[in-house]
């Protein structure tokens, strides 16, 4: 009976080490937190990053590089500058930037979320309003 239990443990501690090694940067995805705002400037976007697998917010990701284009729309050229903010949520990491017209702008973002080897990447589409 006792080598039947270790042999169970064995196997589960082997499966979650299996899967634990499995984890990746596509196990996280940045979503807009508000997809539609209204164009100008100094405009706040915030993006939420959150585990695939759990659902819950990463709050502890350090976000190294953004951009904010109007490449959806065929503009890539049309970058705006970006700075942080401090974050007021968990899980949620706002910016300043500038959405000077109407359309379709794609925030670019990498990330280091602690314990992660890989970078996480991701392009988000939020849209500017009049």
């Amino acid at each position: 009976m006792l080598a039947k239990f270790s042999t169970a443990a064995v196997a589960a501690t082997l499966s979650l080490a299996a899967s634990a090694a499995m984890a990746g940067a596509d196990d996280y995805t940045f979503e807009p937190v508000n997809p539609q705002m209204k164009k100008g400037d100094d405009v706040t976007l915030a993006v939420r990053l959150t585990n695939k697998q759990t659902g819950k917010p990463v709050s502890d990701a350090v976000i190294f590089k953004t951009r904010v284009d109007m490449a959806p729309d065929g503009m890539a050229e049309m970058e705006s500058a970006v700075a942080a903010l401090p974050s007021k949520e968990p899980g949620v990491y706002a910016f300043k930037t500038d959405l000077p017209m109407a359309g379709r702008y794609q925030v670019t973002l990498s990330a280091k979320v602690q314990g992660e080897p890989e970078t996480v990447t991701a392009k988000v589409i939020v849209t500017a309003i009049k």
